[in-house]
């Protein structure tokens, strides 16, 4: 029977998504030209980050012969990185072309995976591009192994301001708390004892565990993706080669990988068991429930090093109380044991690390950062300027302040009307997740674009298979992929070196994709009489 979205929301087994034929030659033809464009993107990008990067202080680079010249070139620098840029998400979006699911033939699981290979590899030794927050993570990694408390004292405080891990810190953040959870500073500390003060092999050491976090969502996103009727390579597509992943995640070192890897494992691991309602059991009771907390467990450790994850047992509950027999009182029942067993793992994580709870406390450091992408940010700025031209005197940071909570208190509501779709049988569980991380990041005052993962990635199991969602989400990804520079850097102040590297990155980008497209015809020709495979609702299950 095919059916739409919703998709069933408790499916224990894979659903049966039809797997099209492979790749002919011709695509194959396509497919290695499309990849080998990509990697030499990322090779520039990667050659650009060597001046273009943000590197840090005490930047061994300029002493170096031939290398050198890059650090002492920004401008030639910069338009190699913003070139090779343009390259990787021209590539991505032609990839995606033998990724969607309505195509007669499929680019299979090995051939998608080595195409991240090659586009990812040249990325992890790179300079940190786009932010200088790898820099935080280990003066702050450094605070727990000097037995100090980095949720009361800031890197400059805690190490001193002329401290190697610390000259890389951002001017605004070497004062302040940490606001990332006890076990990423852990982990941390476990590394910065390898690597000392050293801050490259520091900065190569976290971009293992961040890493390490991407294959944990790459195990689980085709999972997940087949549970809810989406073809496994269209989600990766989406999901695991998004030029976001490569430039933010493995060249920008964010923690969020690590958070949103041990979201998604979690999420798949606690979902492995449980069969539909009416459905006969796949396993033990016991051995069915032991993996549905061992899930929750898995997601509270994403959540204790970034709290966002933690919406992720929310809609765990929600597939739980379904296959028991919906209702509100089974929610609520699910809930408390869910509350337990997470609140024991962060118990934990917090008191097994030495650093306890403060960590909640120093949740709105980011705040002090006002984005000019957050609406938040940009209503609070709104509302000074008012006041002030009203003659009521500047008060951005009190409006900034009243927005911020009716942020979160809208993306509350949110997640409880998501919540209740759900539950109902409205919409699948992992499309709630992710629309309500969605609410949750946008709405915050210092939204960034890595940040936008968190709700894309859970997306990308459930509604990469829809049309809309695929062109609206392709293209808001291909936009957030171009808003930072690869230094982190404003340029005020010379503004044109940014304007001039983008214009010549531009031109330089058509020309070769123009000569490309005419040596080997990159664009494939209109497929007709051929009946287009499934889509994301197209499962042999009924909704229950």
């Amino acid at each position: 029977m095919v059916v739409s979205d919703p998709v069933p929301v408790n499916v224990a087994v894979p659903a049966v998504v039809k797997q099209p034929p492979p790749l002919n030659d011709d695509d194959c033809r396509r497919l290695d030209l499309i990849r080998r464009f990509g990697t030499m993107g990322s090779l520039l990008l990667a050659f650009g980050a060597l001046g273009a990067g943000a590197s840090p202080v005490y930047n061994p680079l300029p002493s170096v012969p031939v290398l050198g010249l890059f650090a002492r070139m920004l401008g030639v620098s910069l338009a190699l990185a913003l070139l090779g840029m343009g390259m990787i998400i021209s590539s991505w979006l032609l990839l995606g072309r033998f990724a969607h699911p309505g195509r007669p033939r499929l680019i299979s699981r090995a051939q998608l995976n080595r195409t991240l290979l090659m586009w990812g590899t040249p990325l992890i030794f790179v300079m940190p591009l786009f932010s200088k927050d790898v820099y935080s993570y280990l003066a702050q990694s450094s605070i727990v192994s000097r037995g100090l408390d980095p949720y009361e004292l800031g890197p400059g405080q805690a190490l001193g301001q002329d401290d190697p891990l610390v000259r890389g810190v951002s001017n605004m953040w070497r004062d302040t708390p940490a606001p990332y959870g006890p076990l990423f500073l852990y982990l941390g500390h476990l590394l910065n004892s390898v690597t000392g003060n050293h801050v490259i092999t520091g900065v190569l050491m976290q971009r293992l565990l961040a890493i390490a976090g991407i294959a944990l969502f790459v195990w689980a996103l085709p999972r997940l993706a087949r549970r809810f009727g989406v073809q496994p390579v269209t989600a990766l597509w989406f999901g695991a080669a998004n030029p976001l992943v490569l430039f933010h995640l493995v060249a920008g070192v964010h923690n969020e990988a690590l958070a949103i890897g041990l979201m998604m494992a979690g999420f798949e691991i606690a979902l492995r068991y449980l069969p539909r309602p009416g459905d006969p059991p796949l396993a033990s009771l016991r051995k069915e429930w032991t993996f549905v907390l061992l899930g929750v467990a898995v997601i509270t450790l994403g959540a204790a090093v970034k709290l966002p994850a933690l919406v992720a047992a929310a809609f765990v509950g929600v597939t739980v109380t379904r296959r028991w027999g919906g209702g509100i009182p089974r929610f609520f029942a699910v809930g408390f044991l869910f509350v337990a067993t997470a609140g024991v793992t962060m118990a934990i994580a917090c008191f097994g690390t030495g650093l306890g709870f403060g960590w909640v406390g120093a949740l709105d450091t980011p705040s002090l950062v006002r984005s000019w992408m957050s609406p938040i940010s940009e209503l609070g700025n709104l509302g000074g300027i008012l006041g002030i031209t009203l003659g009521l005197g500047n008060h951005t940071t009190a409006v900034l302040e009243i927005f911020t909570l009716l942020g979160y208190v809208t993306a509350a509501l949110i997640t409880v009307k998501l919540l209740w779709d759900s539950l109902s049988g409205r919409r699948s569980v992992m499309t709630g997740l992710g629309a309500s991380l969605a609410a949750w990041l946008i709405l915050h005052p210092a939204m960034q674009p890595w940040y936008l993962l968190f709700p894309a990635i859970p997306l990308a199991a459930s509604l990469a298979g829809t049309k809309r969602f695929r062109n609206l989400a392709t293209l808001g990804c291909a936009v957030a992929a171009v808003l930072l520079p690869p230094t982190g850097s404003t340029f005020t102040g010379r503004t044109y070196v940014l304007v001039f590297a983008y214009i010549a990155a531009i031109v330089v980008l058509l020309v070769m994709l123009f000569f490309l497209n005419r040596k080997v015809p990159i664009l494939p020709r209109k497929v007709t009489g051929v009946a287009p495979t499934q889509g994301p609702g197209d499962i042999t299950t009924s909704n229950p």
